[in-house]
C-alpha cells in the first residue's frame, strides 16, 4: 500500500478500524483575506490621499480602517507583486524588473523560484480557497502562450482559480483574457458595454460566492489586481464626460490644491516642503493652448479610469458586506508603484511611442482628442500630471526617489481595527505584507516547507503591530530597506535615506548620492549630503551589504529595448520558421514571430466556397498600432498601422474561390519596409512603409480573427468567413542591429 494508513485492515469491515488522513483547516474565526492592487496609482491620486478625483468606495475603506503614509514598493509592477506574494525582496526572487526579461542572472529570471513560496501556496495548504483575478505579470511572457510551460502561471503558484491577463497591461475594452490555464474570448464587446474592470469584479464575486455557498467553513484569499490605472487609460463614456474640463487649470494648480488637502487631512506633515517641478516638466502656463488641451484630456481619462475602478471596488465590498463577510475580512488596498512617467513630456495617444523613443506630435494628436479614454485610444498622460499624482514626492515610477517607491496603502479589518480612519507613519515595505497576513491569521511567519518543498525564509517584517489603537506613534519595527531599479539606488536605515538617480550608460561610481532625514523630510527636499558626509558614506556601504545579501548584483542600467532582447538562448528569438495550424489560441506578444526588423514572409492557406467570404487572416495589435492581413471585397489587403499612420496595399487582382495560398513578403529597408502581397507565390501588389516601429504593440497575434479594427477602413468581418489552413511565418536569421536593440539609449526608462 503506497498511501500511509494508520487504521487497521482486517479480513472484514467488522474486524477493521478506519482512519482518515488529517486535513488542514484554518482555526475557527480565521479571517478572509482580500488584497487589491492598483497599478501606477501615485501617492496623491486617491481622494483620501489628497486628490480631487472621486474615490468614495476607497475613501470609505480608509475611514473604516488605516491609511499608511510611509509605505514603500519597488518602483515597478512585477517586482512589487513578487515581493508582495513572497514576503521577500524582489531581486532575491528573480524579479529585478518586469517578467518579460531574463538576463541570465539570478536577480532577473522573470519567474519566482520554487524556493520562494507564495502566500497563496501557504494559505491553500492551510485550507483556504485561493483566487487570483486580474493582472498577473509574474511569468516569463515567452512562456505565456497556450503551450506554456505553465510553471509560473497563477494555478501553479498556489491559486485554485484565475481569471485575468498575464501581460503587464491590456486594453480595457479588448483584453487578452485567460481563465485558469487557457485563453478565452471576452464575454461581450465594447459596443455591448464591456469593460475589463467590471468583468474582473464580476468573476471575483462569482468565485467568492461559489466558495461561501458550497464550503462556508473555508475562508478565502482573493488577490485582485486591476489593470487600472496603468496605461491605456480607458473608461466608460459617462465617466469620461464627468471629468470634462475639471483639469483645465493645469497640473501646477492641482498639485498645490492636493498638497494643501494632504496637509489639512494629516496625510502629509504640516512642515513638509513641496519640491520644485521634476526635471523636464514645464510650468502649465508656458504650454501652448493645444498642449494644454491635450494634457487636460489625457488627465480626464486617467481620472475617469480611477473613478470607475473605485466603483467596482465598491461593488465588491458591498457584496462582501451583504454576505456578512466584510467584518472579518482583512482587506489590503495598495498601489504597486508611483505614477508613471511613460507618457513622456507631452503625454501620448499610444504609450508604445514612448518605448520607441518617438515623441508625440501634439498637433496631429489634436485630431483624435475625442477618442481619448475610449475603445480607440491607448493613452498615457504627461510627466506634469504624473508629478501631480505623486504629490508631494519627487520623480516617478521606475525611480528610487519617493515618487517611485512611496505609495498608498489602506488596511481595513473591522473586527480587529478599532482606530477607524487612523493614519500610520511607520516605515514599511511591500515585502512586509505576506508576513503581516500570516501574522494576522496566526500562522508561523515563514514556513520552512510548503507542499513538500523547502522554502527560503521570508525577509519581510509584519506590520500587524500597527493595527492596535494605540499604535499611531509607535516606532517602526522595520529598520533597513534597500532600493534598486534600472540602476537607480536607495537605502533607508533608522529614519534616514540615501538615494541616487542614475543616468543610463554612465559609471555607477559617478552617481551623485543625496541624503535625507526621512523621518522629518517626507518630500526629500533638504539634501544633507554635504552636511553629513560620514552618515552618507555609512549608508552607501550599507547599500552594498544589502545588495550582496539580496542578489541585487550585477547592477544593470539597460533600458527596455536592450532588456527585451535579453532572453534565454533558444525559443522564439532563435527560430526562423513558425508554423501554425488554426484555429489556435491567442499568441502573446513575447511569443510572436520577431518580424519587426527582420525579413519575413507570411503564407496562409485559405479556402472559400465563394468570393464573398472575407475577414482577417493574421492580425497583431489594435486600432492604435499593429498590422493585419485580410480579405475584403475579394481582394487581399495588408495594413500597417504605425501609431495611426496608415500604410495599406490591396491586391491588383481578385482572389479565386476555392483553395489558394495568400500572404505577404516584408523586407525592412532603412527606417521603413517594402511589402509585397502574394497570391500563390506571385506578387499582386506592393508598397513602401515609410517608418516601422521596433516595438509596435504590446498586443499579441491572432489567426483567423482580429479582436480590434487595426485598419480603420476595414469594414469586413473581423473573423475570417472561409477556412484558414496552415499559416507559416519565415523569418530571416538577421538579428536586430545594435541601434535597434539599444532603443533604451533613446527611451531610457529612468530619464526624466
Amino acid at each position: 500500500m503506497s498511501e500511509r494508513f494508520e487504521g487497521v485492515i482486517g479480513r472484514t469491515v467488522a474486524e477493521s478500524v478506519p482512519w482518515w488522513p488529517p486535513q488542514s483547516a484554518p482555526a475557527a474565526g480565521s479571517p478572509n483575506v482580500v488584497v487589491i492592487v492598483l497599478d501606477d496609482t501615485g501617492f496623491a491620486h486617491l481622494g483620501c490621499y489628497g486628490s480631487c478625483i472621486e474615490t468614495p468606495s476607497i475613501d470609505r475603506l480608509a475611514m473604516g480602517g488605516l491609511r499608511y503614509v510611509n509605505f514603500h514598493t519597488t518602483a515597478l509592477c512585477s517586482p512589487t507583486r513578487a515581493a508582495l506574494l513572497t514576503g521577500r525582496n524582489h531581486h532575491s526572487v528573480g524579479m529585478r524588473a518586469i517578467s518579460n526579461f531574463d538576463t541570465g542572472f539570478p536577480n532577473m529570471r522573470g519567474a519566482i523560484p520554487r524556493s520562494a513560496g507564495t502566500i497563496a501556496e501557504i494559505l491553500r495548504e492551510q485550507g483556504y480557497g485561493t483566487f487570483a483575478v486580474g493582472k498577473w505579470h509574474l511569468a516569463p511572457m515567452a512562456e505565456c502562450s497556450a503551450a506554456g510551460p505553465f510553471t509560473s502561471w497563477p494555478l501553479q503558484k498556489g491559486f485554485d482559480r484565475f481569471y485575468g491577463f498575464l501581460q503587464g497591461e491590456t486594453d480595457q475594452f479588448h483584453p487578452e483574457l485567460v481563465a485558469d490555464n487557457h485563453y478565452i474570448t471576452q464575454p461581450r464587446t465594447a459596443e455591448d458595454g464591456y469593460h475589463l474592470s467590471e468583468d474582473l469584479v464580476d468573476h471575483a464575486i462569482a468565485m467568492v460566492r461559489d466558495q461561501t455557498s458550497l464550503a462556508p467553513e473555508r475562508p478565502f484569499f482573493l488577490y485582485l489586481g486591476f489593470g487600472a490605472t496603468h496605461s491605456p487609460h480607458q473608461a466608460p463614456a459617462d465617466y469620461l464626460e464627468k471629468y470634462r474640463g475639471r483639469f483645465d487649470s493645469g497640473w501646477d494648480v492641482a498639485r498645490d490644491e492636493w498638497f494643501a488637502q494632504q496637509i489639512a487631512t494629516g496625510v502629509v506633515p504640516s512642515d513638509t516642503t513641496l519640491p520644485e517641478r521634476n526635471p523636464g516638466v514645464k510650468p502649465w502656463q508656458e504650454l501652448a493652448s493645444n498642449e494644454q488641451r491635450f494634457a487636460s484630456r489625457l488627465q480626464e481619462a486617467f481620472a475617469a479610469f480611477l473613478d470607475h475602478t473605485d466603483a467596482q471596488i465598491g461593488r465588491l465590498t458591498a457584496f462582501l458586506d451583504d454576505l456578512g463577510l466584510l467584518e472579518n475580512t482583512l482587506l489590503v488596498l495598495m498601489s504597486d508603484n508611483g505614477a508613471s512617467q511613460e507618457g513622456g513630456a507631452t503625454g501620448t495617444l499610444d504609450e508604445m511611442r514612448y518605448f520607441n523613443g518617438w515623441p508625440e506630435d501634439v498637433d496631429a494628436a489634436m485630431a483624435h482628442l475625442d477618442l481619448i479614454g475610449g475603445p480607440n485610444s491607448h493613452s498615457n498622460y504627461p510627466w506634469g500630471w504624473a508629478m501631480a499624482g505623486n504629490t508631494p514626492l519627487k520623480r516617478y515610477k521606475q525611480n528610487t526617489h519617493a515618487g517611485g517607491v512611496r505609495d498608498p496603502l489602506i488596511v481595513h479589518w473591522p473586527s480587529h481595527i478599532t482606530d477607524r480612519g487612523g493614519i500610520r507613519n511607520q516605515f514599511h515595505h511591500v515585502s512586509d505584507l505576506a508576513p503581516t497576513i500570516l501574522d494576522a491569521i496566526g500562522l508561523p511567519p515563514s514556513p520552512s516547507e510548503v507542499d513538500g518543498i523547502a522554502r527560503d525564509p521570508m525577509t519581510g517584517t509584519s506590520l500587524a503591530y500597527t493595527f492596535r489603537t494605540d499604535a499611531a506613534h509607535v516606532a517602526t519595527r522595520k529598520q533597513t530597506q534597500y532600493f534598486e531599479m534600472f540602476g537607480h539606488r536607495g537605502i533607508y536605515h533608522d529614519g534616514w535615506k540615501a538615494v541616487a538617480w542614475h543616468r543610463p550608460g554612465t559609471s555607477f561610481d559617478e552617481d551623485r548620492w543625496e541624503l535625507y532625514h526621512a523621518d522629518h523630510d517626507m518630500s526629500e527636499c533638504h539634501d544633507l549630503a554635504a552636511a553629513e558626509p560620514q552618515r552618507l558614506e555609512l549608508l552607501q556601504q550599507l547599500w552594498w551589504v544589502e545588495a550582496g545579501r539580496n542578489d541585487v548584483l550585477p547592477l544593470d542600467d539597460r533600458g527596455a529595448g536592450a532588456l527585451f532582447g535579453a532572453r534565454r538562448p533558444g525559443g522564439v528569438g532563435n527560430r526562423t520558421r513558425f508554423t501554425y495550424h488554426p484555429p489556435i489560441s491567442y499568441i502573446p506578444a513575447d511569443a510572436c514571430p520577431p518580424m519587426a526588423r527582420r525579413m519575413t514572409s507570411i503564407a496562409c492557406r485559405i479556402e472559400r466556397r465563394d468570393t464573398s467570404q472575407g475577414g482577417a487572416l493574421v492580425a497583431r495589435g489594435n486600432q492604435n498600432s499593429g498590422y493585419v492581413l485580410y480579405v475584403a471585397d475579394n481582394r487581399l489587403v495588408f495594413t500597417y498601422n504605425c501609431f495611426r499612420a496608415i500604410s495599406r496595399v490591396e491586391s491588383s487582382v481578385d482572389l479565386p474561390s476555392g483553395s489558394a495560398t495568400v500572404g505577404v513578403s516584408y523586407r525592412p529597408e532603412g527606417a521603413g519596409a517594402h511589402v509585397s502581397l502574394l497570391l500563390d507565390n506571385e506578387s499582386v501588389g506592393s508598397m513602401m512603409i515609410p517608418r516601422i516601429a521596433p516595438m509596435l504593440s504590446s498586443t499579441g497575434l491572432e489567426l483567423g480573427r482580429s479582436p480590434s479594427p487595426i485598419d480603420p477602413a476595414c469594414s469586413t468581418p473581423l473573423a475570417f468567413e472561409g477556412l484558414l489552413g496552415e499559416v507559416v511565418f519565415d523569418i530571416a536569421t538577421r538579428r536586430p542591429s545594435k541601434e535597434e536593440t539599444e532603443i533604451a539609449a533613446r527611451v531610457e526608462l529612468g530619464r526624466d
